[in-house]
């Protein structure tokens, strides 16, 4: 729903706060002209998101002071809640403004602005840009979707994941953006909460600190956002996003932490974690407002006959990791049915089954010409043979929830939906996988096609000591670990064509880009060509 100044009043009680920030701002009260003293209160830039045929989510944060030690004063921001104004435009140059009105940035998420947008034409580009006193933001670009079932030609996206700040810089942001997607997908560990202790960081974390309350939570997102890299990309295209565990913890998984933390200690750890990502993500605040240690992230996109998008959660939901028995190291560890027989539990989810309800009446109703999936964790089979001849997998992927995984498989052959593609991060390396409805089985029918896109910087796993276990997983197509970068898709009713783009150099803040390799699907026939 669009805040009008009717729900803004009702919301606000009829009065807001004065904002105080530091450096100071003046004004004479809700809704009036302001003066910032000094720092720009856009300094984390604008980002939309969600796109419906009507409209799209837009969001900002008003941080003057973006690294604010100060945890009373997030973003160097005290007081209420503060109006300010968005402006919807038909043009790049603003000039022809079809919309125009209130915003609340919330003093309860640290001056963040979420604002559900409707009652805009369909398919087509919108510019907006948000102004608070006399200060403007940057201007974005967003775009609705075509509408439900209406015929379309062409969608291109790009999909990232794993970007580790210490590690490199954000090039591969900068390089996507350059290709002028129509959508991006964010599929987890957008920010790091950890500090790496060693001299190789190519730069520092903030605080200095791993982030593990709400301020370092903030910061930590605040320092994300500063990148000009981010930033451009958020402005060039609408996003869809989900998160994976470094959002939070390390492995974590549900309401168990990895180290062995008691629930209701970690809960609270995940309370401000979950809550700082919606403070920095333009999600829309009547699904995804946060209520306490929960937040509803999954959800559903439709892009004219052409796509469906599923969008789901791995991480807040799954059933406990498989012989997760201190005081061993929590997380993932690798195990096989004898060692752990857990694993193998028909009870056990990765999504939980309210959510895998959900998925699968989408996937079953779809009408889409393809159906993807886009999530966090690499779903095919890895075994990885051990000194001795014994296979392991991990337990911390959907190969620690290989029943949840054999249901959706199942029910995707089941359900016929069309073209099922399956989007993942986690790995930090390129995967293209055959999703096939029984590993063990060569001739089993392929269901789907799985990509994995590489890190945007973190760093990458061994080469060797996973090429090495690829004659043991046949329906794995192809395997780099070597290399950082992006996946960019250009999406029609005839085919899939999915290029892996890689950076020369992460480290380096002018890396250059390449294609490593080209896949293609066709229209009704699974699996991945190379091109």
């Amino acid at each position: 729903m669009m805040l009008t100044r009717r729900s803004f009043v009702r919301i606000a009680g009829g009065s807001i706060g004065l904002l105080v920030a530091a450096p100071a701002l003046v004004g004479l009260g809700a809704g009036a002209r302001t003066r910032w003293g000094s720092g720009d209160p856009f300094s984390l830039g604008v980002a939309s998101g969600s796109p419906v045929p009507n409209g799209f989510v837009l969001w900002t944060r008003l941080a003057p002071d973006p690294l604010s030690p100060d945890p009373a004063a997030p973003g160097g921001m005290t007081g209420g809640d503060v109006e300010i104004t968005y402006e919807i435009a038909a043009d790049p140059a603003m000039r022809e403004v079809v919309r125009r009105g209130p915003a609340i940035a919330e003093v309860a998420f640290a001056h963040s602005v979420h604002v559900e947008i409707d009652g805009l034409a369909p398919d087509r580009p919108y510019w907006y840009r948000f102004t608070a006193g006399e200060a403007s933001s940057t201007i974005g670009r967003a775009r609705t979707a075509p509408l439900a079932g209406a015929p379309l030609d062409r969608l291109r996206f790009g999909f990232v994941s794993c970007s580790n700040y210490e590690e490199g810089y954000f090039s591969a942001y900068r390089h996507l953006a350059d290709e002028d997607p129509d959508l991006v997908l964010f599929l987890g560990d957008y920010i790091y909460e950890y500090v790496n202790p060693h001299d190789g960081r190519v730069r520092v974390h903030s605080d200095g600190v791993e982030a593990s309350t709400l301020g370092t939570y903030r910061n930590r997102y605040a320092q994300y956002r500063l990148d000009s890299d981010l930033q451009r990309l958020h402005a060039t295209a609408p996003s869809l996003v989900t998160w994976d565990d470094h959002e939070v913890q390390n492995d974590y998984g549900g309401e168990w932490s990895e180290n062995f933390d008691e629930p209701d200690v970690f809960l609270e750890r995940r309370t401000a974690a979950y809550r700082a990502f919606y403070e920095h993500m333009p999600l829309r605040p009547s699904l995804s407002r946060p209520k306490g240690d929960r937040m509803r992230i999954y959800d559903r996109f439709a892009f004219g006959d052409l796509a469906e998008f599923s969008v789901i959660d791995g991480r807040q939901y799954r059933s406990r990791a498989a012989c997760y028995i201190p005081p061993n190291r929590g997380g993932g560890r690798l195990e096989n049915d004898s060692s752990c027989p857990e694993r193998r539990d028909p009870n056990r989810t990765m999504l939980g089954m309210p959510q895998e309800a959900w998925l699968y009446n989408g996937l079953t109703r779809s009408k889409a010409r393809w159906n993807v999936i886009a999530q966090n964790m690499m779903m095919a089979e890895l075994r990885e043979q051990q000194a001795g001849g014994d296979f392991k997998v991990s337990t911390e992927d959907w190969n620690g929830y290989p029943e949840c995984r054999a249901r959706l498989l199942r029910h995707l052959h089941d359900s016929k939906a069309a073209n099922p593609v399956v989007l993942s991060g986690d790995m930090h390396a390129y995967w293209t996988s055959d999703l096939r409805l029984d590993f063990d089985d060569e001739r089993a029918p392929i269901v789907a096609t799985e990509f994995v896109g590489t890190s945007v910087t973190s760093g990458c796993p061994p080469f060797e000591s996973y090429a090495r276990h690829l004659p043991n997983n046949p329906h794995i197509r192809f395997f780099e670990s070597r290399k950082r970068g992006y996946v960019s898709v250009d999406l029609t009713p005839a085919q899939m064509t999915t290029r892996l783009r890689t950076v020369s150099d992460a480290t380096k803040p002018d890396a250059s880009v390449a294609t490593l390799e080209t896949f293609v699907i066709e229209d009704g026939r699974a699996g991945a060509i190379g091109a």
